[in-house]
């Protein structure tokens, strides 16, 4: 399949900001560099006479906070509070407020833990802890009831918030099924070590044995295999042995079953039904036709979010309709609330007959510009078209975006190359921001070519929108005669390259891809060969011109691969084409199944973002709606047939 290649010179033309890039920007940072670095070697003596000579530059609260984090480290939070006070609502103030906070409660300063704490703004979870141990610490009994939740809530606890789990096991509110329960939930997240911490909160008489426990979690077939006649003998045991079926499944769902099958009459109904809803999972994530049938013998066990979602996911592979409905309804209602399901529950009882019940839900979503809200629109007979933009910024919002000291903070550090902070400097100036304040700031990032922070900050606006910020399209003059020479749709091109990387041209993920289409090394080197790209070093990836050149070239030759369909070219982009093709089912499925049963969460939204995105770019370059639904089509069935390039990587 060949799509058409479209050029729209005015969205194109306003995507190019004609300010410099803060990188260009000249000015003075030596001191700063010099306060950061000392810092780094915790040389306190430089860093303070670096402080000192700093002046009014931008960053200066900054290089104060390594002043006074280089002392907290040697004991000394004396001029902590001057310095909060004086920064009070900057994001460097919240930072160093946390990380006292952290440093007192580990003096047990609960009194001072207690009169800090509420000046947070945006706690974290940790911080919001050592709040409530605080509280504790001061006889405040009612705060056990407060932290009940996190029990089932918080399986991979903070070092803040164990004494929280501490206290209500102590407290005596915490029974051997709770602590089982918890254990499950660790295991299924293939967290073992965990589980264990949690079981040592059982009476001694109870705890499983360390190497048993072991046992079954790294050996488990063999595990099973040793098990003795009075295995089922206590609880441990029966725990033990379902633990080990879990991880049996893991490898080999329907060996799992069998082993299960000759242990069901030993087995307690609680402990039965919840080893049947682990192979179930496993099932589930390898697509495995039986997977319905397992999670039928699971029972009304109670299952993690994980498991409720991926319970409907093997119905929509089934195209079981009345059991996606069931799945959906038996849902936490919070969960059983995110766009997803809503829109799934809405086919299902549309594919029952209930089509007004069906309509009230896809309304809740439709407008969204996300994957299930377009989906939605299209169910209702609407087409996806970006809303109307928003009205010219006025010269007055502009300059209060260019003044606003902590978008200026950002703009520092991102010329001084500390990204992280300035990401989060950024973020920071956000909060609190109406519609036309996020649009001067976008337009602000845009200006200064930081295409991520404007794509970022227009996705936040409620009411005003301007989706020619939205769905920026940088570096045209490189990427769309390339798209036009690989005959691929460049409105694809757009939305898969403002996934993988926001356009930020050196962009580097933490397993090794580079540039704007975050190619991995082997990836680019297969193409570069594949292409006849003559003297490619990898040091070249990061060049715009190759990175685009090379991305393309591999998505024009991954969808050659994959029966032309971008579904399964934009999966095989992100996880490899050999998993896109066996991801496929035995029957036709609709793109949209496709995409929601990708057994790699990061690829599954990867792959809904990359199509909507396409969507609105279409739409952009073309000045005419375009249908998601069109674009995810249908993927055939699962086919014996070898790709193309036996080596594609």
């Amino acid at each position: 399949m060949k799509f058409r290649v479209f050029l729209a010179a005015a969205v194109l033309a306003a995507s190019l900001g004609s300010a410099a890039p803060v990188a260009a920007q000249g000015v003075d940072d030596s001191r700063f560099i010099a306060a950061r670095e000392a810092f780094r070697k915790g040389d306190l003596a430089r860093l303070e006479a670096a402080v000192a000579g700093i002046g009014n530059h931008r960053l200066a609260s900054y290089a104060e906070n390594y002043r006074l984090r280089n002392l907290m480290a040697r004991d000394d939070s004396s001029g902590i509070p001057v310095f909060l006070a004086a920064n009070d609502g900057s994001y460097v103030a919240e930072k160093l407020r946390a990380d006292w906070l952290r440093w007192l409660a580990k003096r047990a300063a609960w009194d001072l833990v207690a009169s800090e704490y509420p000046k947070l703004i945006a706690p974290e979870p940790e911080l919001a802890c050592i709040g409530q141990q605080a509280r504790l610490a001061r006889g405040e009994r009612a705060v056990l009831d407060e932290i009940k939740p996190l029990w089932l809530d918080l399986l991979e606890p903070p070092e803040g918030c164990q004494p929280l789990l501490d206290a209500l096991v102590s407290a005596g509110r915490i029974d051997a099924d709770q602590a089982w329960q918890r254990a499950r939930l660790q295991i299924e997240a293939n967290r073992p070590q965990l589980a264990r911490r949690t079981l040592n909160y059982l009476p001694d008489s109870q705890i499983p044995d360390p190497a048993a426990f072991d046992a079954a979690v790294k050996n488990a077939m063999a595990y099973l295999a040793r098990q003795g006649a009075g295995w089922h003998g206590n609880r441990q045991g029966r725990e033990l042995a379902a633990i080990a079926i879990r991880y049996v499944a893991a490898n080999d769902p329907q060996i799992a079953a069998r082993e299960l099958e000759k242990r069901q009459d030993r087995l307690r109904e609680s402990e039965s039904r919840w080893a049947w809803s682990q192979i179930a999972l496993q099932a589930a994530r390898k697509h495995l036709p039986e997977t319905l049938e397992w999670y039928g013998r699971a029972g009304n066990t109670p299952l993690s979010e994980e498991n409720h979602q991926w319970k409907v996911r093997s119905a929509l592979r089934a195209q079981a309709w009345g059991a996606v409905r069931s799945a959906i309804e038996a849902m936490p209602a919070s969960l059983a609330a995110r766009p997803e399901w809503v829109y799934w529950l809405g086919r299902a009882y549309k594919a029952g007959g209930r089509s007004s019940d069906a309509d009230a839900l896809f309304a809740r979503i439709a407008g969204q510009a996300s994957f299930y809200g377009n989906l939605a629109d299209e169910e209702l007979g609407r087409s996806v078209v970006p809303p109307a933009r928003a009205a010219a910024l006025g010269n007055d919002e502009l300059r209060a975006a260019r003044d606003n000291p902590a978008l200026q903070r950002a703009l520092a550090l991102f010329r001084l190359d500390m990204r992280t902070e300035a990401v989060r400097e950024w973020n920071w100036a956000l909060r609190g921001m109406n519609d036309r304040e996020l649009l001067a700031a976008a337009e602000l990032a845009r200006q200064n070519q930081l295409w991520d922070r404007a794509i970022n900050t227009a996705e936040r606006t409620r009411n005003e929108h301007d989706y020619t910020l939205r769905f920026l399209a940088p570096y045209s003059e490189q990427i769309r005669p390339v798209a036009r020479e690989q005959s691929l749709d460049d409105a694809w091109v757009y939305g898969l390259m403002r996934q993988e990387s926001r356009f930020i041209s050196n962009a580097r993920s933490n397993v090794g891809a580079s540039g704007l289409m975050q190619l991995m090394p082997a990836t680019a080197k297969w193409v570069a060969k594949k292409i006849g790209l003559r003297d490619f070093s990898h040091s070249r990836v990061n060049d715009t011109e190759i990175n685009v050149l090379l991305g393309t070239s591999y998505m024009r030759i991954v969808m050659e691969n994959l029966d032309n369909h971008p579904v399964l070219a934009s999966a095989a982009y992100n996880a490899g084409p050999g998993r896109a093709k066996r991801w496929r089912a035995e029957q036709a499925l609709e793109g949209a199944i496709y995409a929601e049963t990708i057994p790699f969460s990061e690829t599954r939204d990867y792959v809904k973002k990359v199509m909507s995105n396409a969507v609105y770019y279409s739409a952009l370059f073309n000045g005419k709606p375009d249908s998601l639904k069109g674009r995810l089509g249908v993927v055939a069935p699962a086919s014996a047939t070898a790709m193309k390039d036996a080596d594609l990587p």
